[in-house]
C-alpha cells in the first residue's frame, strides 16, 4: 500500500505524470518538455511513454462521429430508449471493451458531478470492471455507491469483477456491498439471507437508485454465469430448454425480456431488477455473442439506456 512516502518509484511516476500533462494538456513539444523539466529530449520522450504504459493517461475523443450518432438515433427509436451511446468499433477487434468502457465512465462521471447526493447502483462483470478502470479519481463524498448483487461464490471465494468498491474508492463515496453469495442453495436459505438487516438496507437502496449501470450476459456456454462456475452443465441445459436468452445481475430472462419462472431464478440472491420505466437503467454490452441478450433486454424494457459499439449496433438494427 502507498503510505505517501517519497520513493524512487513515486518520483518516477510523478515525473511521468508531469511530462504527460505538459505534452497532452499543455501542448508542449518534447523539446519544450525537456527544457522545462531539465532533462534530455530522450528522457522526456521516455517519461511520456511511461505515463501511457502506466495508464496515467486516458484519451477521450471529444468529437461527434456522424455514423455513431445515426446508429444511436436509430436504436433509440427501435427500442424507445431514454439514452443511447455508440462508440466506434475496431474492425480488427469488434468485441473490444475499451471504447464502451470509456463512454460508460464518462456517463458515470456526469452523474457523479452532481452536487446533490445520488444513489448509484452497479452490477458486476467484465464490462463494469473495465468501466471503473477508466474512471478518473474525483472527490464526491455526497454520493452512495451500492451493489446490486453479491460477489461471492457458494464456497465464500470472491469473484474478480466487483465494481462497487473500486468506484467508491475512486470517488471517496460511501459504498454498500451486497454481503451475499450470487446464488442461495434453496428458497429457505434465500429467505434467511434476505432477512438480514444489512441486506434489507442494501436492497432498499438499490430500489431508490438514481442511476443504475449493469452489464448483460449471454446464456450459452460462453456465458459468464457458466464460465465463472455459477451454473453447472445440467442447469445450463435446463435453462436453455426454458428459453433462456440473457441475464442481468444473474436474473435470467427469455427472448422477450421476461424473467423466466424457473428453479435458477428462485435461488438468485441479487436485488430485484429495477423498473426501467421509473429510473435510469443503462446497460454496457458489446459483441455478437450478446446480440440476442441485448435485444431481449431492450425489448422487455429491462434497461432504458444502452452503451455499445458500431458493430453491435449494426447487428441489433439488422434483427
Amino acid at each position: 500500500m502507498n503510505s505517501g512516502r517519497f520513493t524512487p518509484e513515486s518520483a518516477r511516476l510523478d515525473d511521468a505524470a508531469r511530462a504527460a500533462w505538459l505534452y497532452y494538456v499543455a501542448g508542449n513539444t518534447q523539446d519544450e518538455i525537456a527544457r522545462k523539466m531539465g532533462v534530455s529530449r530522450q528522457s522526456a520522450q521516455r517519461l511520456v511513454a511511461t505515463a501511457v504504459a502506466e495508464r496515467l493517461v486516458k484519451v477521450r475523443l471529444d468529437h461527434p462521429i456522424g455514423r455513431c450518432m445515426d446508429l444511436a438515433e436509430a436504436l433509440t427509436k427501435k427500442y424507445a430508449l431514454q439514452s443511447c451511446e455508440i462508440v466506434p468499433s475496431d474492425p480488427g477487434a469488434p468485441d473490444l471493451l475499451t471504447g464502451v468502457a470509456i463512454a460508460a465512465a464518462i456517463e458515470l462521471e456526469r452523474v457523479l458531478k452532481s452536487p446533490e447526493g445520488k444513489i448509484i447502483a452497479l452490477g458486476t462483470g467484465r464490462a463494469l470492471k473495465a468501466t471503473v478502470e477508466q474512471f478518473p479519481r474525483m472527490t464526491s463524498p455526497q454520493h452512495r455507491i451500492v451493489s446490486l448483487l453479491g460477489n461471492m461464490m457458494a464456497d465464500g471465494s470472491a469473484t474478480p469483477y466487483n465494481a462497487t468498491i473500486s468506484l467508491a474508492e475512486r470517488v471517496g463515496a460511501t459504498h454498500y456491498p451486497y454481503p451475499l453469495p450470487v446464488l442461495a442453495s434453496d428458497a429457505a436459505e434465500l429467505e434467511n439471507l434476505h432477512g438480514q438487516r444489512a441486506v434489507r438496507n442494501t436492497i432498499a437502496l438499490c430500489g431508490q437508485a438514481d442511476f443504475t449501470l449493469v452489464g448483460i450476459g449471454q446464456m450459452d456456454h460462453s456465458a459468464p454465469l457458466f464460465v465463472d462456475g455459477f451454473v453447472p452443465e445440467t442447469e445450463m441445459r435446463e435453462l436453455a430448454a426454458a428459453g433462456a436468452t440473457g441475464e442481468i445481475t444473474s436474473w435470467v430472462y427469455d427472448s422477450h425480456g421476461v424473467l423466466i419462472d424457473c428453479a435458477f431464478n428462485a435461488r438468485v440472491a441479487s436485488a430485484p431488477l429495477p423498473k426501467a420505466a421509473d429510473r435510469r437503467v443503462v446497460a454496457v454490452a458489446v459483441g455478437a455473442a450478446k446480440l440476442a441478450a441485448i435485444d431481449a433486454a431492450c425489448q422487455g424494457r429491462l434497461v432504458n439506456g444502452l452503451i455499445t459499439n458500431e458493430a453491435t449496433a449494426e447487428l441489433l438494427l439488422a434483427k
